[in-house]
C-alpha cells in the first residue's frame, strides 16, 4: 500500500468496501454482455456483422464485455467525469483477465486504436481514458497499440447527453486518418472505446478506416449500454 492509497484509500465501485476498486465479489456480479451485430443491434454468434447489414462501410464485428451496470459503470463513470486516472489500471486488468480466460471472438493480433478525444477535451480532462487503458490492455495482449491513428477533427457534444437519431449526426464527419500512417497496414484494426450504447462512434470511425482503405475494422468495449 503507497501514501496515496493511506490518505485516500480505494473503494469499491459497487459496494463501498476497501481496498480495490472492484472488489472480487462485485466483480462476479459483473453482467457478461451478450454479442450483438453492430448494425442493427440484433443478437449475433460471436457479434459477427451479419450479412445483410452490410450494405456500407460497418465494422466486421463487435465485441462487448460487461453490461454496462454496477461497479464497472461506476469505474467508468469516474474516469471520464471524476478524472480519476489510477483506476484505468485495474479496469485495464480485469478486461485483460477477460479476453484471455473467456471464450471472446476478436481478429488474430489486431492493431488496437482507442477512440480518441478532441485535443480540447483532452487538454481539460488531462488524459484520454480509453488511451490509458488501451496502451495497457495491449501491451499485455501483445496487439500493436496507435493512439493517434484516428485524429478527432472537431468537439461534439457528449454522447449521453443525447436521444438516438442525435448521436448519429454528433459524430458525423468528426474523425480523420493521420496522414503519417497512410497507406494503412493490411491487419485487423480493433476500435477501443468504453461503451457501446447506439455505436455511433465505432461505427463513423469504422467508416473512415473503411474509406481510407482498412480491410477489417472490429470494435472492442468494456460494456454495453441500452
Amino acid at each position: 500500500m503507497n501514501l496515496l492509497d493511506l490518505i485516500f484509500p480505494k473503494k469499491c465501485f459497487g459496494c463501498g468496501r476497501e481496498g480495490k476498486y472492484l472488489c472480487s465479489l462485485c466483480q462476479e456480479k459483473l453482467k457478461m454482455a451478450k454479442p450483438i451485430c453492430p448494425v442493427c443491434g440484433r443478437p449475433s454468434a460471436k457479434g459477427l456483422t451479419h450479412p445483410r447489414c452490410c450494405y456500407e462501410p460497418a465494422p466486421d464485428g463487435l465485441t462487448s464485455i460487461w453490461e454496462y451496470q454496477g461497479g464497472i459503470r461506476g469505474a467508468i463513470l469516474s474516469l471520464k467525469y471524476k478524472f480519476a486516472y489510477e483506476v484505468a489500471g485495474e479496469i485495464a486488468e480485469l478486461v485483460v483477465e477477460k479476453l484471455t480466460k473467456k471464450k471472446v471472438f476478436l481478429p488474430p493480433k489486431p492493431i488496437l486504436l482507442p477512440i480518441p478525444l478532441h485535443g480540447r477535451r483532452q487538454n481539460w480532462r488531462g488524459f484520454n481514458q480509453m488511451e490509458e487503458i488501451g496502451r495497457r490492455v495491449a501491451g499485455k495482449m501483445r496487439w500493436e497499440f496507435i493512439p493517434d491513428l484516428i485524429v478527432k477533427r472537431k468537439t461534439s457534444s457528449p454522447q449521453t447527453e443525447l436521444k438516438r437519431k442525435e448521436r448519429v449526426e454528433n459524430v458525423k464527419g468528426v474523425f480523420l486518418i493521420n496522414k503519417k500512417y497512410l497507406p494503412l497496414k493490411p491487419k485487423p484494426l480493433l476500435l477501443f472505446d468504453d461503451v457501446w450504447t447506439t455505436g455511433s462512434t465505432i461505427k463513423e470511425a469504422a467508416k473512415t478506416l473503411k474509406k481510407a482503405g482498412a480491410r477489417e475494422v472490429w470494435g472492442l468495449t468494456i460494456t454495453k449500454g441500452h
